[in-house]
């Protein structure tokens, strides 16, 4: 089972610190983002992650090269400078990720989910494409985006429960991007819309840390809290 980090985006809200430095290599804590990712995989067995990237994407590949620094092998996925969105990307870079399922992160999240759950998570999605982890919903992003029912994906504002906001970690099945143009922009929001109505998505609530770093304001507050640390 492999892992991807999806680091192409361009960062617009984060401005004008990406017009320099890609997003995940923003640092907190003493550290880029993507290297807390890195290290956490190593630490929970993974040993193989593919990394995609688009907007000053070279500086990326220069900084964490094959990975063996982190007890990792890297391949990369190259994107053109506009990037595909976090479906095309996946769906771009699925020759790389093989055919069982994988683990996709977003390279601008940090949280404390134990990875070394998503290969136990594989066992036990028999029939589902998907499996999401879901946050309470943070105070820039009130309304959430989906719901949970009885371990099942649900729209939000349903009638199933209370919403959450998807975390940007998820483990698919390759099968989930079949058929997706190839070098296209596509979100992923759509794709999981539809396999929420197909009842193909299953999904948990994480309680513990989580942050978007979407903003120069929380990139700056998190890593005050990481420096801060024990």
């Amino acid at each position: 089972m492999k892992a991807m980090i999806l680091a192409a985006g361009r960062g617009e809200r984060l401005r004008p610190l990406t017009d320099t430095t890609p997003k995940p290599l923003l640092p907190a804590g003493g550290k880029p983002l993507v290297v807390w990712h890195l290290e956490r995989l190593a630490a929970a067995g993974w040993r193989e992650v593919v990394i995609n990237y688009a907007h000053l994407g070279e500086q990326i590949v220069a900084a964490l090269g094959d990975g063996k620094a982190y007890g990792l092998r890297i391949q990369y996925s190259p994107e053109s400078a506009g990037a595909l969105e976090t479906a095309g990307g996946i769906a771009a870079a699925l020759p790389l990720l093989g055919g069982p399922a994988f683990l996709a992160v977003n390279g601008d999240v940090w949280c404390d989910w134990d990875f070394a759950r998503a290969r136990r998570l594989v066992d036990t999605l028999g029939v589902r494409q998907a499996h999401l982890v879901l946050v309470d919903n943070p105070p820039h992003h009130p309304d959430g985006d989906f719901a949970l029912a009885r371990g099942l994906v649900r729209r939000a504002g349903s009638a199933s429960g209370c919403s959450l906001t998807y975390a940007g970690i998820g483990i698919f099945r390759p099968a989930f991007f079949a058929g997706l143009p190839a070098a296209t922009a596509i979100k992923l929001r759509p794709l999981l819309d539809e396999g929420i109505a197909r009842r193909a998505i299953s999904g948990e609530r994480h309680a513990g840390r989580w942050v978007d770093v979407g903003t120069p304001e929380r990139l700056a507050e998190l890593d005050r809290e990481l420096a801060s640390a024990p």
